[in-house]
């Protein structure tokens, strides 16, 4: 086996987030997200998906059901960013995980610009990072994430978003976000 072989293959046709622009990174416009997955128990290979905007810090939960292998993490993330209006969805920051293989795809169907952080670094995405800590209070490590209806998720994010944040001068992400919708109507 080459080296490559069991590190994993690199992602087709990615662009780096090297290549992102510098409105992304000062998030002084909302619709940029960043994403990952929060894995459950290695028993249960169980997954959430997790989109944070990093304008507003809001988030959005992806409820996966039948695993998160690259077509079920695209159905999801197809169907959650349908929900948002056009001008929320220009741009996508994910890790390198096989979870985002169909990233062509997603981009087509979601009209999204899809970036990829560079291997082993998480501060590349420092909004989602928050967010997935976020939601860890609600959803213990090493534990079956399967059991979480799309009904639970939606109640963590609600939570999650109404949470006062000093980093949005005390306001929460849910009024950050809803005025970002109002100024983007």
């Amino acid at each position: 086996h080459r080296r490559s072989d069991r590190r994993g293959a690199r992602i087709k046709d990615m662009v780096s987030i090297s290549e992102r622009p510098p409105e992304v990174e000062d998030r002084a416009v909302p619709g940029h997200w960043e994403g990952d997955l929060i894995m459950g128990s290695t028993a249960s290979n169980s997954a959430v998906g997790t989109l944070c905007e990093r304008a507003t810090g809001f988030v959005m939960l992806l409820h996966l059901p039948d695993g998160h292998g690259a077509l079920a993490v695209q159905e999801a993330l197809v169907a959650k960013m349908a929900t948002l209006p056009e001008q929320l969805r220009l741009s996508l920051t994910w890790d390198q995980g096989k979870e985002m293989a169909n990233h062509v795809a997603i981009a087509a169907a979601t009209d999204l610009d899809i970036y990829f952080a560079d291997p082993k670094a998480p501060w590349q995405r420092p909004t989602n990072e928050n967010g997935n800590a976020l939601v860890r209070r609600y959803v213990g490590k090493g534990t079956d994430l399967s059991v979480y209806t799309t009904r639970d998720l939606r109640a963590i994010e609600r939570r999650i978003n109404t949470i006062p944040r000093r980093s949005l001068d005390w306001a929460t992400a849910n009024d950050t976000y809803t005025a970002a919708v109002a100024m983007t109507g």
